[in-house]
């Protein structure tokens, strides 16, 4: 085993615990997602030695080529790239959670395809927060509509909300986007009826985890701190 994977890992363990204590919040809260991305799968498969369930790609047909390569039931697979609707069906036999629905289409298909293989896949609406283009997820005010169309899905399940924040080294400036996600999850907790339940808000990675903590983040998505800088 890589002591240099462990390291990391337990690392950022530490990183959670601390910030968790720093406001008084419990580390039990919080799902790490290890976001392999160009990564060996001995890395992935180290990780799940240690006792990692969840793991994180980017891009579908990497997602695609770790299903096939790994078969493992223990691991919950999310998917958290730029969501292409005709790619679904590439990884709906398999994956646990899609992390980057932003409109209702990729809910219908989500739902059909997982019906197909009568199995619930759980999601998560990316709303765009840090206002850059670049940025995929919904604008904030087609929230609601995707939120309930979603509350009558049977093989779909809405979790939550996902944000990408601005890319800084000063995790500071990321706190109003930060606090700009939950506030919509809080004001939409209403639509949580059905299939929606929005108990999930998915923000903050290596540079910013801490400050999402704080402001209320359940589910971190974690690569470089974890598997070191990425392979291009």
């Amino acid at each position: 085993m890589s002591d240099t994977i462990k390291v990391r890992y337990n690392e950022v363990l530490n990183r959670i615990e601390k910030a968790c204590h720093n406001c008084g919040r419990n580390p039990d809260e919080i799902v790490l997602v290890a976001v392999s991305k160009t990564k060996p799968d001995s890395d992935v498969l180290e990780l799940v030695d240690l006792g990692q369930v969840h793991f994180g790609e980017n891009r579908a047909k990497s997602l695609e080529d770790r299903l096939e390569k790994i078969q493992n039931d223990a691991i919950q697979w999310h998917f958290i790239g730029t969501l292409q609707t005709n790619k679904i069906k590439y990884m709906s036999h398999r994956v646990n959670w899609i992390q980057s629905v932003h409109k209702k289409k990729a809910l219908k298909e989500i739902e059909k395809r997982a019906s197909a293989d009568n199995r619930v896949i759980n999601a998560l609406v990316q709303v765009n927060i840090s206002d850059e283009d670049q940025k995929s997820g919904c604008d904030p005010d087609e929230l609601e509509s995707i939120l309930t169309y979603g509350q009558s899905l049977k093989f779909t399940k809405v979790r939550g909300l996902m944000g990408m924040a601005t890319y800084t080294d000063d995790a500071e400036k990321v706190r109003p986007e930060f606090q700009k996600l939950k506030s919509l999850r809080d004001k939409h907790m209403h639509l949580a009826n059905g299939s929606v339940s929005l108990e999930h808000l998915s923000m903050g990675m290596t540079n910013d985890l801490e400050v999402a903590i704080e402001e209320g983040s359940t589910m971190l998505r974690v690569g470089t701190a974890i598997f070191g800088e990425r392979n291009y």
